[in-house]
């Protein structure tokens, strides 16, 4: 068996920090990283490194993440991702929050858009498929439509922008595009729903964030060759697999089930650490990352060279996007000596530097 895991922000962005790191054992991805060959290649948005593992770049990412939410309607009409942001002034600088960041409940959300369904009704349909997760699909896209510049002006997914500075991300001039957007965020200024939630001093929905356009055309994308089966719950991950026509299977915190039946190369998406680090929940990324060694990093370092003949780590990080392979005869190596997980983070950032 080849096991490919795609695991974002597997390395912890600050390697100082002893809260975190000091403490954290963990033989088995110590090992395993001691004994891998690593490839570090630029920084790539987690959603961007799954569609490249699928072999689909560019990639219709809003129609994806919706058709795995369930909907069918993302076969049919040009589908962007318009996520729930707060943007707020900080030292001269916009920062963006997005919905994960602070509470937006079910009843606001759909509050929300079925007033801009109403205000923007010639732009096209916008839909909820949660309170943290908001969709548009186009009435039409005809030559020169400002969505168009669109796809490659407001284009980076939601976790290369969540908690970050996004000023020049955004639209700057007089363009079709940066009118609607002025349009949207004074209406959603006014909106009772915001309204209220300011004086209860929570922060507003003030802007959303488009990303992903594109169209899936109602068939596959491409026939699922490099990948048996993919094991997830995220929802991009899943219209991935349903487009694909991959076997889809539940996460499972017992790796022996996905040894038994993934097939001979699965695919498992692991992303509890993400939200970890977009949110900067050290203590919560620390006990995910104790969760995963003793669920996936220690039972691979006793499967390689019995049940598994190679292992390909894929880990999108601040510092680069790492790609870890290791092969059955790395087992016998014996003189290999794994460094502490912050050590391997210091690593990582010393090398940044440069």
């Amino acid at each position: 068996m080849r096991l490919t895991l795609l695991v974002p922000e597997l390395i912890w962005p600050e390697p100082a920090d002893q809260f975190t790191l000091g403490k954290l054992a963990a033989p088995g991805f110590e090992w395993l990283i001691a004994h891998a060959r690593c490839e570090q290649q630029p920084r790539r948005p987690f959603e961007s490194a799954l569609a490249d593992c699928c072999g689909l770049n560019p990639a219709p990412l809003g129609a994806l993440r919706l058709l795995g939410e369930g909907n069918e309607a993302a076969r049919r009409g040009h589908w962007l991702c318009a996520d729930p942001v707060h943007l707020r002034f900080h030292q001269e600088r916009i920062i963006l929050a997005d919905a994960g960041a602070f509470e937006l409940d079910d009843e606001e959300a759909l509050a929300i858009i079925e007033s801009l369904n109403v205000e923007f009704a010639d732009i096209g349909q916008f839909h909820a498929a949660s309170a943290k997760r908001w969709y548009l699909r186009l009435n039409a896209i005809p030559q020169g439509n400002f969505f168009q510049g669109a796809v490659n002006h407001v284009s980076a997914p939601i976790s290369a922008v969540a908690g970050r500075r996004v000023d020049s991300e955004l639209p700057k001039g007089d363009s079709t595009l940066t009118r609607w957007l002025n349009e949207v965020q004074m209406f959603l200024h006014g909106h009772p729903v915001n309204e209220r939630r300011q004086a209860e001093g929570k922060p507003a929905v003030n802007s959303m964030w488009l990303w992903g356009s594109g169209e899936l055309g109602g068939t596959t994308l491409a026939p699922a060759t490099k990948f048996s089966s993919l094991w997830t719950d995220n929802p991009l991950a899943t219209g991935l697999a349903r487009s694909l026509e991959m076997p889809l299977h539940a996460p499972v915190e017992n790796l022996s089930t996905v040894l038994l039946q993934g097939g001979d190369s699965p695919l498992l998406v692991v992303d509890q650490l993400l939200q970890c680090v977009l949110y900067e929940n050290g203590d919560g990324w620390r006990q995910a990352f104790e969760k995963l060694e003793i669920d996936c990093f220690m039972p691979l370092k006793n499967a390689l060279g019995s049940k598994v003949d190679r292992i390909d780590l894929i880990a999108p990080t601040i510092y680069g996007q790492l790609h870890y392979t290791l092969t059955a005869g790395e087992r016998w190596k014996f003189w290999k000596k794994g460094q502490p997980v912050a050590a391997i983070a210091q690593q990582l950032a010393d090398q940044a530097k440069k």
